[in-house]
């Protein structure tokens, strides 16, 4: 009998504003696998949380916005750290003047242009608010069967 991990759902999004994307640190990373560095804003889904629902609480939990219209742009599967990752990919535009303010466990927010992305070495998670960037950046027809592999 195959022996089964864990499994992890999270939601991310990526908040656009023109040309540039919301990055945020936290001060707690301890449900962030101790990663100091720059993420797109993220969290697990509660038991029985519709995606799209966690993708709003955490809008408005992290950056205090809750007029946002998001978009589920892609489902990312893979194993690491002996748990199985299903992740929500939301992309949203911050469009009606809205001002984003740190949540409880924000430590620090910042606006980045899309062409002038922190380096690799101070996103968290080796980069990988990257991958997801570059992903979301291809239409959605190339996006949508995209798959990762992680050690």
């Amino acid at each position: 009998m195959e022996e089964h991990g864990r499994l992890k759902l999270v939601a991310d999004v990526a908040l656009f504003s023109g040309d540039r994307v919301l990055l945020v640190k936290y001060k707690d990373t301890y449900k962030y696998d101790q990663q100091a560095g720059w993420f797109l804003p993220d969290d697990y889904l509660r038991r029985l949380e519709h995606p799209e629902d966690a993708a709003l609480r955490i809008l408005k939990d992290q950056v205090g916005l809750d007029t946002v219209r998001i978009d589920l742009r892609l489902i990312e599967s893979f194993e690491g750290n002996k748990a199985w990752h299903l992740v929500f990919h939301f992309a949203a535009t911050l469009r009606d003047g809205s001002a984003p303010t740190a949540g409880t466990n924000t430590a620090a927010m910042g606006w980045f242009s899309v062409d002038h992305l922190p380096d690799r070495a101070d996103i968290a998670h080796e980069g990988w608010a990257l991958d997801v960037l570059a992903s979301l950046a291809k239409p959605p027809e190339a996006s949508a069967h995209i798959r990762s592999v992680v050690s």
